[in-house]
């Protein structure tokens, strides 16, 4: 008999090396978004149903052709698990909440965060090389189901034994789980849960619109004569002012509020200075860590906006947000997003803003500082130069500030007031900063330039406000959602701080009633409402109740 290289002996070696390598395929990679999901390699100490499944399938598939399609529909099946388990497992981190697959067109936000913070080509990079990892793990999970099927039906007696124990084992250990108590047993389903976790969310997320309609339609302010809307504020400048990922985290940690207090303290110094008085509460935001808009639109239009398939329902309707009450009730209706760069249809269509300003038309002519490329010192100044002078109507605005936003480096510096000019004045700055990589090397960096950002964001809205001279200016400002879980911990609450700035004593004596903390700090025992409660409390102070 021959046993050179070519001989039987390599080649059966070859053959059991494949056969071991097709079984590992086949219990480990349907296994790992159970791992995704625990945090914990254990979970791959477990026998998944899925391979059971398509081992037994193939078996009884007689022709190659369609044992082949199969094969390749339980690779794809098992990478779907993968990437929908790695992607919840991405939302819980970042956003405090599960991956809903109607929520998809968030993940082109998500990408365009990782984009500005390590650059174009490295994001793109990262999605071909997770592309072709799946389009791998599809191929070898196909090719070992064929394999291991081909061995079973070579040794056709013990294979078909072989199968029937495995399978007799996985469903005596499933039926023993539950008198045992075993809440994770070694009988797994891994990939099957995080696809169904993932239907039964979409199922409950459709189910929600039913909800939403009616919540929609059921609003007091509804039939309000717009003679009633917001009386108690006309000729008033209202400026509704979201800072980024302001959130309860950076007025209680011991690691970050020393900074951001300081701030306030120096502000409210200034502000009282300037005859400005202030009142401070908190509001509870329907999103976490993320999804800005979700928040802006809760605020807007009273309604609890928590996912995207309740927003997009909110955003087709009628229903009526502050900003269309004001443009109602006379004033001209202003948002200025300097961290958008493409057409939002929706804030004309259902905002009812008059001018929407972005990154491409405020005139900025200085360097980008990442995904918040527009410092929040200049959409101010801006806003102040070009939206504050017109004293024929008064202006309603919203502005979304950004360089409080994730990841938090590079960080403009504050400027003097009149230096600001058309933003060159930044060349530099982002250069001068730590990097976004290097800041996200550890926790306490990330913790720490979060802090910074929120010191700088302030700093910047007391800035304007110390260099605007205006009698009837009124600031409505507050956090959006807390940070991520790294910075504002696994079990944080979703509180944000939100302040009225007036000079008018009378804008503060109207919500007299709502028992806020006097100055720019809530404090533990100042009211806490939802976001959604705030739209029919300020129509109800300032305007005819319905």
């Amino acid at each position: 008999m021959s046993t050179s290289p070519g001989g039987p002996r390599p080649r059966a070696w070859r053959g059991r090396v494949g056969i071991v390598a097709s079984v590992a395929l086949l219990v480990v990679l349907p296994l790992v978004p159970g791992v995704l999901a625990t945090g914990s390699a254990l979970a791959l100490v477990r026998i998944p149903v899925e391979s059971i499944v398509i081992l037994l399938v193939l078996a009884v598939t007689p022709w190659r052709i369609p044992r082949v399609a199969l094969a390749t529909a339980f690779g794809l099946f098992v990478c779907l698990a993968m990437v929908l388990a790695g992607i919840d497992l991405g939302y819980e981190a970042a956003l405090g909440t599960h991956f809903v697959p109607l929520d998809w067109p968030q993940l082109g936000d998500a990408y365009g965060v990782v984009a500005a913070a390590i650059g174009g080509v490295p994001a793109a990079a990262l999605v071909a090389a997770a592309a072709a990892v799946i389009a791998a793990a599809t191929a070898a999970l196909a090719w070992a189901a064929l394999r291991v099927d081909a061995v079973l039906r070579r040794h056709a007696e013990r294979g078909r034994a072989a199968i029937a124990a495995v399978t007799a084992v996985w469903v005596a250990i499933a039926a023993m789980a539950s008198p045992l108590g075993l809440a994770d047993p070694p009988a797994a389903a891994a990939s099957g849960g995080a696809i169904g976790s993932a239907v039964s969310r979409t199922v409950a997320a459709l189910e929600t619109r039913a909800t939403v309609a009616r919540a929609i339609a059921g609003d007091p302010f509804a039939d309000v004569d717009e003679d009633g809307l917001l009386t108690a504020l006309r000729g008033k400048n209202v400026v509704f002012a979201f800072i980024e990922s302001y959130g309860r985290v950076a007025l209680e940690d011991d690691e970050i509020s020393d900074g951001v207090g300081g701030v306030l303290r120096r502000g409210e110094e200034v502000l009282t200075a300037e005859g400005y008085s202030a009142e401070s509460a908190w509001l509870t935001s329907p999103t976490y860590g993320g999804a800005s808009w979700l928040a802006h639109a809760t605020l807007q239009t009273g309604v609890w906006i928590d996912s995207q398939t309740v927003y997009s329902e909110v955003v087709r309707s009628d229903r009526l947000t502050l900003s269309a009450a004001f443009a109602a009730a006379g004033w001209r209706t202003v948002s200025e997003v300097p961290s958008n760069t493409q057409d939002w249809p929706v804030g004309w269509e259902f905002y009812r803003f008059g001018t929407l300003l972005d990154a491409t038309n405020v005139g900025y002519r200085g360097p980008s500082f990442g995904y918040a490329r527009i410092p929040d010192q200049y959409t101010w100044k801006h806003f102040a130069d070009h939206q504050l002078v017109d004293q024929q109507r008064p202006v309603m605005a919203e502005i979304d500030l950004v360089s409080s936003h994730t990841p938090w480096a590079p960080l403009p510096e504050l400027l003097p007031w009149s230096e600001i000019g058309d933003g060159s004045v930044y060349d530099g700055q982002p250069e001068r900063s730590r990097p976004a990589g290097a800041v996200w090397e550890d926790r306490q960096t990330v913790q720490r330039f979060y802090g910074l950002s929120i010191e700088y964001a302030l700093g910047a809205m007391f800035s304007f406000l110390e260099n605007v001279d205006d009698p009837d200016l009124v600031v409505v400002a507050l956090g959006d959602h807390q940070p991520a879980a790294i910075v504002s911990g696994e079990d944080a609450d979703r509180d944000v701080p939100i302040t009225i700035i007036a000079k008018d004593p009378g804008v503060l004596a109207a919500v007299a009633g709502w028992g806020w903390e006097p100055g720019l700090r809530p404090g533990a025992g100042s009211p806490i409402w939802r976001m959604d409660e705030f739209r029919d409390r300020f129509f109800t102070a300032f305007g005819t109740p319905p």
